[in-house]
């Protein structure tokens, strides 16, 4: 009589798990589906990133979303935090990962979800097309030297339009950040989408040459710039014609917003690291450029702290103070 008894139990059991697998099952379909035809089915004649190898996990995401632009599946990793409410505005930040990498792992590696959910603003880590094998971010103007055809000036208004769209963003407090090659991108977009981008961040990166030439922003612009004296992929004293160094990048963006000639300086070491900070105040419409110089500091993302604050600490609380009309 036992063993009858255990035997209804468990096979009520099995029968309750096999109904709610399968309304699980159902509901997972579901969301796959909602996704397949927002952002891949609407366009059948875009494709994969031209030679990306989707194998190579340098190049690959998980749990990303995506926008056909300029023929190409576009992805991107989005971050909304659970305190955003579509009856308020949020900000948007944008953060660029470096040559080589991949949106996932700038998001490993630059982490900004904390300080989103703190601060409730919207983070996208988008993802750069392949070129000779490695992904990249297109920071040159159209010409017969620039060997990358990818439209990312074009692309990451369209994506930022998206977004504006799907959820309540202030469009006056866009702001972008990056490492490395995302870090020249941010330069750039400074320059050249500046009609959305109120201020932004830079780590590891350079200003190319011909983004100082053409740069003419609509507004000015807050810069906050980290940047280590023993840089050998972006060295501080620039590369040749290619790119400006960091004392030209300053002496652009200071004389750009009118800014004080002479910065506010303080210097501490952190674990053995001395980092020396500037800041140019009093520029058009508030505006302020601030550079954090790493003493021997290397090609990285810093792991430092300043004041109680991390790197991705100190670009949002900088930047975050700022829209497109200036000091908030």
């Amino acid at each position: 009589m036992k063993e009858i008894y255990l035997y209804r139990a468990m096979k009520y059991f099995l029968m309750f798990i096999s109904i709610n697998s399968l309304i699980l099952f159902s509901q997972c379909s579901s969301d796959d589906n909602d996704q397949t035809m927002t952002d891949k089915e609407y366009d059948k004649t875009a494709s994969e990133d031209k030679d990306s190898n989707k194998l190579n996990i340098d190049f690959t995401n998980i749990n990303v979303d995506s926008i056909i632009h300029d023929g190409l599946i576009r992805e991107y990793i989005l971050y909304v935090p659970e305190s955003y409410n579509d009856s308020i505005k949020v900000p948007l930040m944008l953060n660029f990962h470096g040559n080589g990498d991949s949106a996932g792992s700038q998001l490993g590696y630059a982490d900004m979800r904390n300080i989103a959910d703190s601060n409730n603003f919207i983070l996208v880590y988008p993802q750069g097309t392949i070129l000779n094998g490695d992904s990249h971010w297109n920071n040159a103007l159209v010409s017969s030297t620039n060997k990358s055809s990818a439209k990312d000036f074009e692309f990451v208004n369209a994506l930022i339009d998206k977004l504006t769209v799907n959820y309540n963003i202030d469009s006056s407090r866009i702001y972008a950040c990056g490492f490395s090659n995302g870090a020249d991108f941010t330069f750039a977009l400074a320059c050249y989408n500046s009609d959305k981008i109120a201020a932004i961040g830079a780590v590891s990166g350079l200003m190319y040459q011909e983004t100082i030439d053409n740069c003419n922003p609509i507004h000015p612009t807050a810069i906050i710039e980290f940047h280590g004296t023993s840089d050998y992929y972006r060295p501080y004293d620039g590369i040749g014609d290619s790119y400006a160094s960091v004392e030209e990048m300053l002496n652009y963006w200071t004389s750009f917003n009118h800014t004080s000639k002479d910065p506010l300086t303080n210097s501490i070491t952190d674990n053995g690291t001395l980092i020396e900070h500037y800041a140019y105040h009093d520029g058009d419409s508030g505006t302020s450029v601030e550079h954090y110089k790493v003493i021997e500091g290397d090609h990285v993302w810093f792991d430092l702290s300043y004041e109680e604050a991390n790197t991705s600490e100190l670009i949002w609380n900088f930047v975050s103070k700022y829209d497109l009309s200036g000091l908030r």
